[in-house]
């Protein structure tokens, strides 16, 4: 034994002198590391104008054999009349499975579910869209059943009291949730009994007859009303052939947009509080935001990210979470409106007895945002995120054809994707300072407490400002 002792020495002698004798290596570090400036255009998408006023974008991309179609017409549940509210949403769901043309709802279904075919519809704020995907080899097939339901959707009486059933299903579940009770509460009071602040009631839905379906279409189902984005594994030649066999005969015709109504003022500032037996308070605090032609919007951006949007960077998950441990999640955003201001929302949920606590802390970081220019690093940190992140709404190539499609459809300035990134590069912190004092108004903002009220800390009421209760109807 001994002796294989003794054979080991010289070889672990040598061990020890090896790293002696290989070459040095530079002391690299992560953050010392350099790159090249990141080179990034957007990409190009073909816009056509048929000749009755079918707006087309088109982007072919053979990588896989799929095709991706979104059209998108200029009628949404904006105009539902206050006694019908929630017109827009039946809508949707009576036309897609409501059958078209002379096929029934039973057969296009089953159509669909053979072709592999995902259709759906919905009809939001400002519009009603349709998503179609499915195999390129079934695309004439597809693009048939599109022009079915965009022409002569059928609204199959038994479908549309179908829907109209779980529409009135999950308007009765609807105070279920406390997320759901505080969002459609900051809703109503930020709006009032504009369509923004509007919601579905079992009367209203009740109130919904198929010819107001029959007559929404009449109104606003135009080619000239129409905007399609198609993308994937087409033929330029063969694909424009098919669209004017299915849509080209589809005449033109005078129509008048749906109206918008204005915004009244933001509300007068007050807490409502809803009571629930659960041991978390939702907390929303909100007010009347901004749309898209905000003058300040990218400095609005670069603010609330350093205040809330910005995950585990931001100032409210910082304080609010890791420093006092009173919420798992904390946020603020600004709902940039397409055509009227959205919303601006806070919110997080917090232990009952901390309910107080959390909105006073919600409401000084705020306060904070509007008295001291932001630190370089958190503005750098801010722009840097906003503008890498760009990039990712650009991996997909239908969502680049149908995101160019949204910013003509409504109506962004020429040339916003390419100036956005440089734009938010460009703001400073005495633009963040200016867009916190314009937006931000903690004094004059809604508050929205849902949870069990004998469990809070001390009472609303010392927030001091009005305390309301939230109707139970609601």
């Amino acid at each position: 034994m001994m002796r294989c002792r003794t054979c080991l020495l010289p070889f672990l002698l040598l061990l020890l002198l090896l790293p002696g004798c290989a070459p040095s290596l530079p002391d690299v570090r992560p953050d010392r590391l350099a790159f090249p400036p990141l080179v990034f255009h957007v990409p190009q998408v073909e816009t056509i104008e048929l000749p009755n006023g079918i707006r087309l974008y088109l982007k072919e991309d053979p990588e896989l054999p799929l095709v991706q179609v979104t059209a998108m017409l200029d009628a949404g549940s904006i105009g539902d009349p206050a006694d019908k509210t929630g017109l827009g949403g039946l809508f949707a769901a009576a036309l897609r499975t409501g059958g078209a043309g002379d096929t029934t709802p039973d057969v296009l279904d089953r159509t669909l579910e053979r072709l592999a075919a995902d259709l759906s519809v919905a009809t939001d704020t400002y519009a009603t869209t349709f998503d179609l995907s499915l195999q390129a080899d079934d695309l004439e097939a597809g693009m048939g059943i599109l022009a079915d339901l965009l022409r002569r959707p059928a609204f199959a009486p038994e479908r549309l009291e179908l829907a109209r059933k779980q529409v009135i299903e999950g308007i009765r579940r609807q105070n279920d949730e406390p997320e759901a009770i505080a969002s459609r509460t900051l809703s109503r009071a930020i709006y009032g009994d504009h369509p923004l602040g509007r919601t579905p009631t079992v009367a209203t839905v009740s109130a919904i007859r198929r010819d107001d379906l029959i007559d929404f279409h009449r109104r606003y189902f135009h080619p000239n009303n129409l905007w399609l984005a198609i993308s994937g594994d087409f033929d330029r030649t063969a694909l424009l052939a098919l669209i004017e066999r299915t849509l080209g005969d589809w005449p033109r015709a005078a129509f008048a947009p749906q109206a918008v109504p204005a915004v009244a003022a933001s509300p007068a500032p007050m807490v409502l509080v809803g009571q629930k037996d659960v041991p978390q308070t939702t907390v929303l605090i909100g007010e009347l935001g901004i749309d898209k032609s905000a003058p300040d919007l990218h400095a609005v951006r670069v603010m609330n990210f350093i205040l809330g949007g910005g995950g585990f960077n931001s100032r409210l998950m910082r304080e609010v979470r890791s420093n006092r441990g009173l919420a798992y999640s904390v946020y603020s955003y600004f709902q940039v409106g397409r055509r009227l201001p959205g919303p601006f929302i806070a919110g997080c949920e917090t232990k009952s007895a901390s309910t107080i606590e959390v909105v006073r802390l919600l409401r000084r970081l705020m306060a904070e945002m509007r008295e001291v220019p932001v630190a370089a690093g958190e503005l750098a940190l801010a722009r840097e995120s906003l503008v890498n992140s760009f990039v990712f709404g650009f991996t997909d190539s239908h969502e680049v054809v149908s995101q160019l499609l949204r910013l003509d459809f409504y109506g962004y300035p020429a040339g916003y994707l390419e100036t956005y990134r440089d734009r938010v590069a460009a703001v400073t912190a005495e633009d963040v300072l200016a867009a916190a004092r314009e937006r931000l108004h903690p004094d004059r903002q809604v508050v929205i407490l849902v949870g069990d009220v004998s469990a809070f800390e001390t009472a609303p009421a010392d927030l001091g400002l009005p305390v309301k209760p939230i109707p139970t109807e609601e």
